[in-house]
């Protein structure tokens, strides 16, 4: 179950919004791009998934894309949901959902 309640739901939202467009290459990529992927971040899935792509790969490209900077910054084996969201130094609301939890990159909720 998902602890946030609404106000800090969006509260991440917009954390994670200028944290991106911090990273953005473009007008663009800030203010169309950085919030769309934010609200997306929000959602329980993978980011890639909630964002349509059909893999991983699509998702690191289209990344690469809008944040060149931060794309060079984030750990090859560390999902994007997870980079964005231990940068920031919070939990992705999906990550209290999640099945795999054992086999994340140093998941914040496995005791």
């Amino acid at each position: 179950m998902n602890p946030y309640t609404k106000e800090e739901r969006l509260k991440i939202e917009s954390t994670v919004t200028i944290f991106l467009q911090g990273y953005a290459k473009n007008r663009y990529s800030k203010y169309v791009i950085a919030p769309h992927v934010a609200a997306m971040s929000m959602r329980e899935r993978h980011l890639y998934e909630d964002m349509g792509f059909k893999n991983r790969v699509q998702m690191g490209k289209y990344m690469k894309c809008h944040f060149p900077k931060l794309f060079e910054l984030k750990p090859a084996d560390k999902l994007w949901k997870k980079f964005i969201y231990d940068s920031l130094d919070l939990v992705a609301p999906a990550c209290f959902t999640c099945k795999d939890q054992t086999n994340c990159f140093a998941c914040r909720l496995v005791g």
